[in-house]
């Protein structure tokens, strides 16, 4: 195979032949003189040819070449340089016409969702739609560094499980030899026996599945939840806090190594010096003063949600809020209530631009009131004893949370729909490709 050189480094061979691979992202003659303009993983570069006789090589847009040349310079080029053409050599040619364009900018932006998803590997050809999972990859990144950093130790859970972690219904089911089985909802009871196993602080990047029937442009039935438990903490204050600190890390990274994506998108990243974080309650109260909107339970529907970050932004000028203290009949069963005030929990959401972002709070470490929780919600604590036996045998106060990956890409993005930031999303009506 050819030395190739990616076209990001092709600045740094100047007056030099080498040779680049990518795909033909489009052509254009000019009289005797034709142009193509190359794409690798990297970048494109415009190459050129006055004596070359291209027509011998039927190129076509997407074919995958190799194309020698020397690299010159010319500031009518959009990178500043060009490749003057010496030799073609194809690997591979498209054998059907490309249903989707994959090079104009204009014609691209018309596709419906639908018809983006139903070609996704050509539609992540597409320069600006590639940069979504470049993006995604550095936040993945960064959550491992940056936990890593603070002695969390990375787990990977099972995803067959053999009942709920949230005593909930939705579940997909699987047959799992003679028996019935479940995709987990989340790592949350493993998580949280790893702690009582001694590791302490623990951090998982992996799939979780919901059997949800709503089909909205904020849920998935399959995404990647960013998840971390820790030990001996005093209250939730001291999982936001750490939460806190990471969305910090995260938005000084993305906007120091990645801002041309930013750019591409529109989109600024504010770091936030502080997160305000209030009660529900208090949310829905200024819902309904500020806004006129009443809400039946002490909870937030969309609207409220997008209204509330509105309200923070105006009068916080921040882009993100943590909700906190939500009632216990909206959180998990292994949620801590408040002292004092046992109808509310020590739980908390993360809303950011308008979108729920993250879940978590403190949890029950006592074994007895764990016990007890589980029956208040009609669930037979036998059914779970592999997990309720965990804290029989002596468990610190902890809690943590889980971030979903999707929605956190779209909304640093602007993106309208969750599933243009799953790589090969699955909803409701989709389990294809």
């Amino acid at each position: 195979m050819k030395k190739r050189v990616l076209i990001e480094n092709l600045k740094s061979h100047m007056d030099t032949e080498v040779t680049i691979a990518g795909w033909v992202h489009s052509i254009r003659s000019q009289g005797k003189i034709t142009f193509v303009l190359i794409r690798d993983r990297t970048g494109i570069a415009q190459a050129v040819s006055e004596d070359l006789e291209l027509k011998n090589y039927d190129l076509r847009n997407e074919t995958v070449v190799f194309v020698t040349g020397t690299v010159k310079e010319d500031s009518r080029a959009e990178t500043g340089l060009e490749l003057r053409l010496s030799g073609v050599t194809v690997l591979s040619r498209p054998e059907k016409a490309l249903p989707i364009i994959v090079n104009d900018k204009a014609e691209f932006q018309k596709l419906e969702l639908e018809t983006i998803l139903n070609n996704r590997v050509l539609s992540l050809r597409n320069p600006v739609r590639n940069l979504i999972f470049k993006l995604q990859a550095e936040i993945i990144d960064s959550f491992r560094t940056f936990l890593r950093e603070q002695g969390f130790t990375e787990v990977t859970t099972p995803k067959i499980i053999a009942s709920g972690t949230e005593g909930g219904t939705q579940l997909f089911t699987i047959d799992y030899f003679d028996r019935l089985a479940y995709l987990a909802q989340s790592p949350q009871f493993y998580k949280q026996m790893l702690v009582g196993a001694g590791y302490e602080r623990v951090f998982e990047i992996g799939h979780v599945y919901r059997a949800e029937e709503h089909n909205t442009s904020r849920h998935l039935n399959e995404y990647i939840s960013l998840d971390y438990e820790m030990g001996f903490i005093e209250n939730e204050h001291d999982i936001m806090d750490m939460e806190e600190a990471f969305i910090v890390y995260l938005f000084n990274r993305v906007n120091e190594t990645l801002s041309p994506v930013l750019k591409q998108y529109n989109q600024t990243l504010p770091v936030p010096d502080r997160i305000p974080r209030i009660p529900v309650k208090e949310a829905c109260l200024i819902l309904e003063k500020e806004y006129n909107k009443k809400l039946k339970t002490y909870d937030l529907d969309p609207e409220g949600e997008k209204l509330i970050c509105e309200w923070a932004k105006k009068n916080h000028d921040t882009e993100l809020l943590f909700l906190t203290e939500y009632p216990l009949t909206k959180r998990p069963v292994y949620t801590m209530p408040m002292e004092g005030n046992p109808d509310f929990t020590r739980s908390f959401d993360l809303l950011f631009r308008g979108l729920e972002i993250t879940t978590g709070g403190q949890r029950i470490h006592g074994y007895r009131m764990l016990i007890d929780a589980f029956k208040s919600r009609g669930l037979d604590p036998e059914d779970f004893d592999y997990y309720i036996d965990t804290f029989a045998y002596g468990m610190p106060p902890h809690g943590g949370l889980g971030t979903g990956l999707e929605r956190l890409t779209a909304q640093i993005l602007g993106l309208t729909n969750v599933r243009e930031a799953s790589i090969f999303p699955r909803d409701r009506n989709r389990i294809s490709p």
